[in-house]
């Protein structure tokens, strides 16, 4: 069993709210524009990290990180990207990767936007946590756990915070 904490858009923030939202998880899945090198390596001095890199990411940040991981998790294959979009309007990139993939979890960032659908066509959970950063249009920061018990999701939490 395995607790998640899912975040993106930090635009370089983690601050005392997130590492309070993710005292309990056993790690951190990062869905790009992280801001910098230095803030996932806080990140990851606090909870092992897998990140992806966003758009705003400098090049260093996008020589570490991907543009897409692929991996399992207890017995879900999980796929996670910047940019993603939605059920029935992915990027076009990722529709390649959810295709050859076939992930039960799809994780995407980039739209600021607190979503998360199921996706019957591809039989995926589609999670976007929103932007936990200050810095984007969003008006309310936000973050996403959740439980994966071998091949089962479950108590999907959110949190949120005011922006400053």
């Amino acid at each position: 069993m395995q607790r998640i904490g899912i975040l993106s858009d930090t635009h370089g923030t983690f601050d005392a709210e997130l590492e309070a939202f993710f005292a309990d998880v056993d790690q951190i899945w990062h869905a790009g524009d992280i801001g910098s090198l230095e803030l996932a390596d806080r990140i990851a001095a606090f909870k092992p990290l897998r990140a992806v890199s966003g758009n705003i990411d400098c090049g260093m940040t996008r020589r570490v990180w991907p543009e897409f991981a692929a991996f399992r998790c207890e017995e879900v294959q999980v796929l996670m990207t910047h940019i993603g979009g939605y059920p029935r309007r992915y990027d076009p990139r990722a529709v390649g990767r959810i295709q050859s993939v076939r992930p039960r979890l799809f994780i995407s960032g980039h739209s600021h936007i607190l979503r998360v659908a199921y996706d019957p066509v591809y039989d995926l959970l589609a999670v976007n946590p929103g932007a936990a950063g200050h810095f984007g249009f969003h008006k309310v920061r936000t973050a996403v756990r959740l439980t994966i018990d071998g091949d089962t999701m479950r108590d999907m939490e959110v949190g949120e915070w005011p922006r400053r």
